[in-house]
Order: C-alpha cells, then structure tokens, then sequence
C-alpha cells in the first residue's frame, strides 16, 4: 500500500504518520510537506518523528513540497511521477482555529485545500480510499443533551458556533461531488485532548481551555454537561485501525461514546488537588460570563451577582497581570464554553464492532498525565488564537 497524507506536522497528523509508518502494510508513504526545498521539508519530518523518539525511515517515508494554498498544487501533485501508484490518500490537513478573525483563513485551508487534492484524487487510477478526516462536531449546535449518531450529518441547516465545524461539514459534502462512494472513507473524532500518555502532547489543542479554566477557578458553566473527549493516541489509533479493518460503513465516530464520556466537573476536581494555591473550582451559570467580561472592563454594576464572590475577584487581581489580559482570555474562552453546554456525545458502536480499539480511557483520569504540560500552557498566549 502506497499512501499520501497532508497535515503531518499537525496534532492529528503527526500521530498518524508514526503509527502508519510501523504498519507492514504500508510499503511507502509520501507526506505533503509547506517547505522552500526538500532539505527542509525533511526536517520538519525528523521533527515529528523525533518528539516521541520514534523511528524516522527515510526509506518509507517521504517529503513532498506542496502547500494548500499554493493555486498550482493540484498540476504539480499530477506532474509528480513518485504519485502515480497512490492507494491511499489520508487528507489529515485543516485549521482548527475558533477564532472569528481567521475564518476567511480557516475557509481557504479546509475548503480550498481538501478541493485541490480532490481534484488530483480523481486522476489516480489506483486510488482505492480517500481517507477524509472530519469531526463529529459538524452535528452543529442545535443537538443538545443527547447521543448523537453518524447518519445525523452533515446536515445544511445546522447552526454552526465557529468556521471550523461549518468548513468541517461542507467538506464531507464536496467529497461525494468528486468521488465515487466507494472510494470514501470519514473518520468523525470528537473532542481530542492531550494524550493518554504520560509524554509531552504535540500541541496544546484543547488543553489551552483546560488551562485556562485552570486559572480563573470561577467557572461560568453547567458542571454536569456531558463532554464526549478523547486523547489524540486514541484517535490516531482508532483512524488507523479502521483503515486496515473490514469495514461495514463508510462514517465513523472516532469518539469516547457515552461509556467513556466524562463532565467539567470530574475533569477539573481530578486536577484541582495538584493546584492547592489556587481557591477551588466553584461552578455558575454561564450569565456569569458576562458579568466576568463587565469586571475585566471595570463596567461591573454593584449590584452584580459577581461581587458574591469576592474571593476570586481578588485572586484574579493576584493573577492575572491586567483586566485587559483577562478580556483578551474571555473572549477566546466563550466558543470552548459554547461547546461544552451543548452535552453533546457520539455514537460510537460502528467503531466498536469495525476496529479492535476498544473503549478510550476517560478524561478525568488519564487528564492527571499532563498536569505538567497543562501547568506549561501560556494561557494568555493561547486566547490570542484559539
């Protein structure tokens, strides 16, 4: 099997390549590389190789120059002879951000780029798969407080809280216009934070909102909200096994399903004890988060609800540099608050019975692994591009 997968430099994506490359199955794997030459390119390949001391072979695994943005890439992936004989293409690639001011970015990337690859896709004569990876989350926002299932999207009236999920969305649906059924194979993850293992995460994707809650203590959210959340080696795992598995479906939910899911309240009491400086964590209604904004503005009416607790208005003055720090916080923390109210879980039975992964760990306990990395997290940094 021949393979070429995009975003391997990201969180998603870096895991996949490692595990991809220790499969016997795969006889070589070309990865598609933003770099000004292949010297560089090869690089940043040693790079995600060597973050976890695996094992980069150079005789497997190999660069190619090319960028999604780039209006040229589809003539050049065609022009490339190594591609010919591809079997699998695992499209990894896209822009997480949450944050509004990217979103025309966020749209290039996840649109734009995935068109560009479908369009080469189609010229290739040995393509078996078009591995399209996704996210559960573009149920939407209007599903709340249940499980949620795969033949529930992608839905066009959904109501969507950020680009991302929307670009997430309308990209499974540009996939049916290219190819064939056949030929399409969706991996759904759900929320992927950290990793279950005891090492460093290749990004702080999510953690960030973790970190945060982290320090502000006073948290403006349902405590009892389900959360469906999954450590990025589960993920990678589960979207490999399922490309090597006899497959009844063409969508799967890579998600902790409601055996696995967890709440904001048992991830945030599992850390509290390693934070003893801090006050504890104490749960209110999500209206707090406005009023949390007024103060940071010093616009807090007096008879705000707010001045209840005067201990953490207090530990945040202690904290936090500047009122302006918290605001920029704030507003890069809102869209995590968002997605947490909607208790949203996903089905996840078709992974069960296609792949040998098994359950995920839950949250709350394997979250105790990255206390060290959490406590690394420069909050402040992170809200400026969430």
């Amino acid at each position: 099997m021949n393979v070429f997968i995009t975003g391997v430099t990201g969180f998603v994506g870096g895991e996949l390549l490692v595990n991809l490359s220790k499969r016997k199955e795969v006889d070589k794997i070309f990865c598609l590389i933003r770099a000004t030459d292949e010297p560089k390119a090869t690089v940043r390949l040693q790079h995600v190789f060597d973050i976890h001391n695996d094992f980069f072979d150079k005789s497997k695994v190999f660069p190619v120059l090319g960028d999604l943005f780039d209006e040229h890439l589809t003539t050049s992936l065609i022009n490339n002879k190594e591609l010919k004989d591809i079997d699998v293409i695992i499209h990894s690639a896209a822009n997480t951000s949450f944050s509004k001011i990217y979103d025309k970015l966020v749209e290039q990337t996840n649109l734009g780029g995935l068109e560009k690859i479908l369009l080469w896709a189609k010229q290739l004569t040995n393509l078996s798969t078009f591995y399209y990876i996704g996210t559960a989350t573009i149920c939407g926002e209007d599903i709340k407080n249940r499980t949620i299932f795969e033949d529930e999207s992608p839905n066009l009236n959904a109501r969507h809280f950020v680009k991302y999920t929307y670009t997430k969305m309308h990209g499974e649906l540009m996939l049916h216009k290219h190819l064939p059924e056949e030929k399409i194979l969706i991996a759904r993850p759900s929320i992927i934070m950290g990793d279950s293992r005891p090492i460093l995460p290749r990004s702080p994707v999510i953690l960030w909102a973790l970190a945060t809650l982290n320090h502000l203590r006073l948290v403006p959210v349902n405590k009892d909200s389900k959360l469906d959340i999954i450590p990025v080696d589960y993920a990678a795992k589960a979207i490999t096994s399922l490309l090597f598995s006899k497959r009844n479906h063409r969508v799967y939910h890579i998600s902790s399903g409601e055996a696995s899911a967890t709440t904001p309240y048992k991830v945030l009491k599992a850390i509290e004890p390693y934070f003893n400086s801090r006050p504890d964590f104490h749960f209110v209604e999500r209206s707090m988060l406005q009023q949390m904004k007024f103060w940071s503005k010093s616009s807090l009416k007096p008879d705000s609800e707010l001045h209840s607790h005067p201990e953490f208005i207090k530990y945040w003055e202690h904290e936090f540099e500047s009122a302006g720090m918290l605001r920029i916080i704030f507003a890069g923390l809102e869209p995590y608050l968002s997605f947490i109210e909607l208790g949203q879980v996903f089905d996840n039975s078709r992974l069960m019975q296609d792949s040998d992964v098994g359950p995920s760990i839950p949250a709350d306990i394997y979250i105790t692994d990255e206390i060290n990395f959490i406590e690394d997290i420069d909050v402040f940094e992170g809200a400026k591009d969430p």
